[in-house]
């Protein structure tokens, strides 16, 4: 048994170049673990620099000098984020107000006609099945009430935190995009000199994010403004509340689309009952929904993310579960990452036996 974990080892981990770019990974999922918290605002500019850069490419393609490009691009971008800030943010803090407010008036109603179901069909359910589901109701409710109410605690301290994220992420993009040559080249320094295999694996994983991250966040834009659309065009309450979960519902791949049904369908309840405006609200964004899955993610994705369905859910769930909210939203470039390691682990392995004399 020794001699066969022994042999297993030596195949596997006889490279050095495969045992650093194991060390390089662990090495960072531990930076992360460990310290991902104190270093969000940096994690956040990485990620938003990583994708501005690929704007700065093509306009210096284009013939454009470097830094005349970064220049465009970074205004660009703070415009965009100005915008948000004061045209959508103060509408869609409005809107959380005042569905915040009106929510004890919707669960009465939600009650009401949970009530009505047992002489509706008293072949299906009961009035001890509807009691128990309005027990589990109201405790989920009281904790979201107390979840709310330290949310509200904590309002001074996450002003204060969004105050130096508007202020420090900008800088650390702007530096980021201007630097990028001897920003790569400082962190090329203190990598092992091996890395032959780090590269292939990075090209590959590279590739791969780009076009994902770059995408996924297409479709979110794509898919926020068509919900929005809809909604507002139906009169709706709440349309930008609700497209904005619709366009962050994408992220989470099958589970999103499922979760976000739930509130689009109770308000619409709520508003219309079981009429033809609710028929025409939930029709709609069946119908977006259809669009997404069918159009828009085939046409921006292609073959550039080949994971089983069930690799990206296990993604989904272990990154998650690690990370949270940036775990979700890297699982499954994270996942790629994993993939590409392996593949390149295992035909660095084949290749060394191909190289290997016969015994």
């Amino acid at each position: 048994m020794i001699a066969l974990l022994r042999a297993w080892f030596t195949r596997y981990f006889s490279d050095p170049q495969i045992v650093s770019l194991i060390l390089l990974i662990v090495a960072g999922a531990a930076v992360v673990l460990l310290i991902g918290h104190l270093l969000a605002p940096l994690i956040a500019a990485l990620v938003i620099a990583f994708v501005l850069e690929g704007v700065v490419l093509r306009l210096v393609r284009l013939g454009l000098p470097r830094s005349p490009a970064v220049w465009i691009v970074f205004l660009a971008f703070m415009t965009v984020v100005a915008l948000m800030l004061v045209g959508i943010a103060p509408l869609l803090s409005r809107q959380v107000t005042e569905f915040l407010r009106e929510l004890p008036h919707m669960i009465a109603q939600g009650q009401e006609a949970l009530q009505m179901l047992p002489q509706r069909y008293p072949h299906f359910v009961t009035d001890a099945q509807i009691k128990t589901m309005m027990g589990e109701l109201q405790h989920a409710l009281g904790g979201v009430g107390q979840h709310v109410l330290s949310l509200s605690l904590a309002s001074v301290l996450g002003l204060i935190t969004l105050s130096i994220y508007l202020v420090l992420v900008p800088l650390l993009v702007f530096f980021m995009l201007k630097d990028k040559a001897l920003l790569l080249n400082w962190a090329r320094g203190l990598l092992p000199q091996q890395q032959a295999l780090a590269t292939e694996v990075w090209r590959e994983v590279n590739l791969k994010i780009v076009g994902y991250v770059r995408g996924k966040l297409v479709e979110i834009v794509v898919v926020w403004l068509a919900t929005y659309v809809a909604f507002a065009l139906l009169g709706m309450h709440y349309a930008l509340l609700l497209a904005v979960l619709v366009g962050l519902s994408v992220i989470i791949p099958y589970v999103g689309a499922a979760v976000v049904t739930l509130p689009v369908i109770f308000v619409a309840y709520v508003q219309w009952g079981l009429g033809s405006e609710f028929v025409y609200a939930v029709g709609a964004y069946a119908v977006i929904q259809f669009i997404d899955g069918n159009l828009l993610v085939p046409l921006l994705f292609s073959e550039m993310v080949n994971l089983h369905p069930v690799a990206i859910i296990a993604a989904v769930l272990l990154f998650g579960g690690l990370w949270g909210v940036w775990g979700v939203f890297f699982a499954i470039p994270l996942a790629t990452l994993v993939q590409a390691v392996l593949h390149a682990w295992v035909g660095a392995v084949r290749r060394a036996d191909a190289a290997a004399p016969p015994p």
